[in-house]
């Protein structure tokens, strides 16, 4: 099975009443653990990375390498490939252009209006290809990558219909009291989120999910929320393996036979999250 188009991937999300997790990849060793996670338990979902981290390759090498772990395992459950903070209008246009199925642009450090003005240029280039658009509201504090933000803006209700309608996002990101990274311990408020949902328009997307308990996951789910995003498990997962390597043996030096036990402790990180936030779905489809 090849990359699913975003419109295609949420169908199936609604027709299926799923919440779609989205796994940060950053190397091909990520990407093989959440190809094979997903495949295995038989619930889709996005393989996404950042802009910060297509500083170590490009977007066409993501979508190629993506494609060849794709093929190379045979899947037979329906992926896509996410830009997640998408920092410029510039990586916006290479991922589309190298064949990512969805993209999220993040102006949300951006007054309002200069939200809007970014989102839309990236929407009106994206909905152009047939690629949908996620983009992010309010202010999402705590640690991604090596950019901390100490920002707590929660998502403003009255502000969230305006905002759809005049960028055309498919998508929206909010903040309600989660956190990026493992550093900060997440606090949802659902009152807030309830007040979003009933006006937003389109389907919400929690970032952070690392943090946020499954119990207050599966809470959400009632809330036109159709996508969450988990990196920090998955990247401590792998990381973890190589300093219980090293713990053990101050000469280690196989790096094939470490790196695949980093990625089978990646596989089981990324399907415990899709059992238990999607819990009797999972391998139904």
């Amino acid at each position: 099975m090849d990359l699913v188009n975003g419109y295609t991937l949420m169908n199936y999300a609604k027709r299926n009443q799923l919440v779609l997790p989205a796994f940060n990849t950053t190397n091909y060793e990520m990407t093989l653990a959440i190809v094979k996670a997903f495949d295995a338990m038989k619930l889709g979902g996005y393989i996404q990375i950042s802009s910060h981290n297509l500083k170590l390759s490009n977007p066409e090498i993501v979508a190629n390498m993506t494609r060849e772990v794709m093929e190379r395992e045979d899947v037979s459950t329906p992926m896509g490939l996410h830009l997640d903070h998408g920092k410029s209008f510039e990586d916006v246009k290479l991922c589309i252009d190298a064949g990512f199925t969805s993209i999220m642009v993040d102006a949300s450090e951006l007054p309002f209006e200069e939200n809007i003005k970014e989102v839309k240029r990236a929407t009106d280039y994206a909905h152009y290809f047939g690629v949908p658009v996620e983009a992010e509201l309010g202010g999402i504090r705590g640690k991604e990558d090596d950019h901390v933000s100490d920002i707590n803006a929660k998502t403003h209700p009255e502000d969230v219909l305006s905002f759809v309608e005049k960028t055309g996002c498919d998508t929206l990101a909010v903040a309600v009291g989660n956190v990026h990274g493992l550093d900060l311990s997440p606090n949802l408020d659902f009152p807030l989120l309830q007040k979003i949902a009933a006006i937003s328009p389109v389907p919400l997307v929690l970032h952070g999910g690392s943090g946020i308990p499954f119990d207050q996951v599966r809470r959400a789910k009632k809330h036109h929320l159709i996508k969450i995003n988990y990196g920090s498990d998955l990247r401590k997962a792998y990381i973890k393996t190589f300093g219980q390597a090293y713990d053990e043996n101050h000469n280690e030096f196989n790096l094939y036979g470490v790196a695949t036990k980093g990625i089978q402790n990646v596989i089981e990180t990324a399907k415990t999250i899709i059992k238990e936030v999607n819990g009797e779905k999972v391998g139904a489809l």
